[in-house]
């Protein structure tokens, strides 16, 4: 059991006691609770630049309440800064390190309980698996998103420079105006502004009960956001107050309301994976046929970025997740009676929520939704034995037949798009790029914007073992396992190879005689890790499946 009186109690803990005196505490602090509070602040993302700041917010909160708080750091990967190149196989990798290094601090030194901050897309579920992991009293705080940049009346987001390069290469853009687009994008601290990975996670932190209600939606550099990291922690010693842990919270159904809510507001396809993780670190049996079970009887509700019209900072304006979450549990799509970290259910923390008002037009009811069936599609077939994922929000068609155009690394899709390679009618195949392959499934922003802004987002398809962005939009499919470093079908895709997907059957099929792929098979040799030590060669050898999240296990 941890407990940080293993640490601090008897006479052989006295040296224990003068490290902490070197600090500048005293014997009355030393006698309460000890909060580890984490932060994944540093100078990388504007995502996380702010977290240092918060964090005395927050230890001030738990303080208050009558502990005793310890700060400590993790590290945040910004994922907007790693696209692209060789450095966003270090993203997902980061996860895994995110978690690891906030169990052992909090394993080492034996803190009671936890508030934890975070911002980037990977900080959010890295944080969350270390406190299902750990079972210690434990509150998820989001750092907040970014105010929309704003050019000439239109709200702008990073993905909309990511696209303007697309359009740039594509001479469809001047230089100037691209420039000008990159300087307003992005004019804050905070997380990328749409519906994105960071903003999908935190709205999912809420609707488990892992983090306050309200916390998700008010942004970074908002008055409110600095209450929400005070009460964050004197929340957390309330849960030591009252014995209540993650696991007690982070219930099956618990689970099911993520889903609901990942579907409702057509969140990032990355919240499949990250759900799949977290649901392994709490013991909780979940696998794709929950996700598609549930998508099917929950509707889309919110107009959000990419695939729709608004930001986060549009939907804070008019309620926030507390908003939708209550729209949904009106109509009996949500649990009522999960416990939450503020020690009551959701329902009783929605007890004065409003209802939806019918003149805005950022988030509809479920009985007027955009669409009747949820955005975040799982797809099998011979192309993906084990599954896949694709968004479909935003995308306007069922169906995509076209011939494969194959490249074996994400650099060499992006230049042929960016060199006009890239045709009508063509499926993308970019493989060897799945969790052990890449390693750390890379996602393809870069590519798939860069095949938007060239106006091809709905003519061609894509398809990987790697990931896509909560930015990315268009017929992209992911996550499609087995990968091609384990010899999966996609491994055996040629150049003109007929791929067909179906959104209305859940198929992805390789249109290739069975004959001929075994042929292939039998010639097809494992290719050597593309790292030999360090972190991402461990991760390359530990890493399973995407349709189990892609989590390390030892073996």
């Amino acid at each position: 059991m941890i407990s940080s009186r293993n640490v601090l109690e008897g006479v052989s803990r006295a040296p224990h006691r003068a490290m902490y005196k070197a600090m500048g505490l005293n014997d009355e602090d030393l006698s309460k609770h000890m909060v580890g509070v984490s932060h994944a602040g540093n100078e990388a993302t504007p995502c996380n630049i702010h977290l240092s700041s918060l964090a005395q917010k927050a230890k001030r909160g738990v303080s208050d309440a009558g502990a005793t708080p310890r700060e400590f750091g993790t590290i945040a990967v910004s994922d907007g800064i790693a696209m692209g190149h060789e450095g966003m196989k270090s993203s997902l990798v980061s996860r895994e390190i995110i978690a690891d290094s906030i169990e052992l601090m909090v394993r080492a030194h034996q803190y009671d309980a936890v508030v934890g901050l975070a911002g980037c897309d990977k900080s959010l579920p890295g944080t969350m698996m270390a406190m299902a992991r750990l079972n210690v009293p434990s509150v998820f705080v989001y750092g907040g998103t970014i105010m929309p940049g704003m050019l000439e009346g239109h709200e702008l987001t990073v993905v909309d420079v990511y696209e303007a390069v697309g359009a740039y290469n594509a001479g469809q853009l001047t230089l100037e105006s691209l420039k000008n687009i990159e300087d307003a994008a992005c004019p804050s601290a905070g997380s990328c502004g749409g519906m994105f990975t960071a903003n999908t996670m935190a709205s999912i932190s809420e609707v488990m009960g892992l983090a306050l209600p309200g916390s998700a939606s008010p942004p970074a550099e908002d008055p409110r956001r600095q209450q929400i990291v005070y009460d964050s922690g004197v929340a957390c010693v309330k849960l030591l107050e009252n014995g209540i842990r993650p696991l007690d919270i982070l219930t099956f159904e618990a689970f099911e309301n993520a889903i609901t809510i990942l579907n409702a507001l057509g969140g990032s396809t990355n919240g499949i994976l990250h759900l799949l993780a977290l649901a392994g670190e709490a013991g909780i049996k979940l696998d794709y046929g929950d996700f598609e079970r549930i998508r099917k009887v929950t509707p889309h509700v919110a107009d959000m970025r990419p695939g729709g019209n608004y930001v986060m900072n549009s939907l804070d304006k008019i309620g926030g997740i507390p908003l939708v979450m209550k729209s949904l549990l009106d109509h009996g799509l949500l649990h009522g009676d999960c416990l939450t970290v503020t020690s009551d259910t959701i329902s009783e923390n929605l007890r004065d929520t409003g209802v939806v008002d019918p003149q805005q037009r950022i988030v509809r009811t479920p009985s007027t939704p955009l669409h009747p069936r949820g955005t975040a599609n799982i797809l099998w077939g011979s192309l993906a034995p084990e599954g896949a994922v694709i968004k479909t929000a935003g995308v306007g068609i069922d169906r995509f037949t076209g011939r494969a155009k194959v490249f074996d690394r994400e650099e060499d899709a992006f230049e042929s798009a960016s060199g006009g390679g890239i045709s009508e009618g063509d499926v993308v195949v970019i493989r060897y790029e799945g969790p052990r392959g890449g390693p750390g499934m890379r996602e393809m922003l870069s590519t798939t914007a860069a095949l938007v802004g060239q106006g091809l987002g709905k003519k061609v398809a894509m398809v990987t073992d790697g990931r896509f962005s909560g930015g990315t939009r268009g017929f992209m499919v992911g996550h499609v396992a087995p990968e091609a470093f384990v010899g999966g079908p996609i491994s055996l895709v040629e150049d003109g190879d007929v791929i067909s997907i179906d959104l209305s059957l859940g198929r992805i099929d390789l249109e290739v005689p069975t004959q001929t792929l075994n042929h292939r098979k039998s010639l097809w040799q494992p290719p050597k890790p593309n790292y030999a030590h360090g972190a991402l060669a461990k991760y390359a050898f530990m890493a399973g499946s995407a349709a189990h999240g892609a989590v390390t296990r030892p073996l």
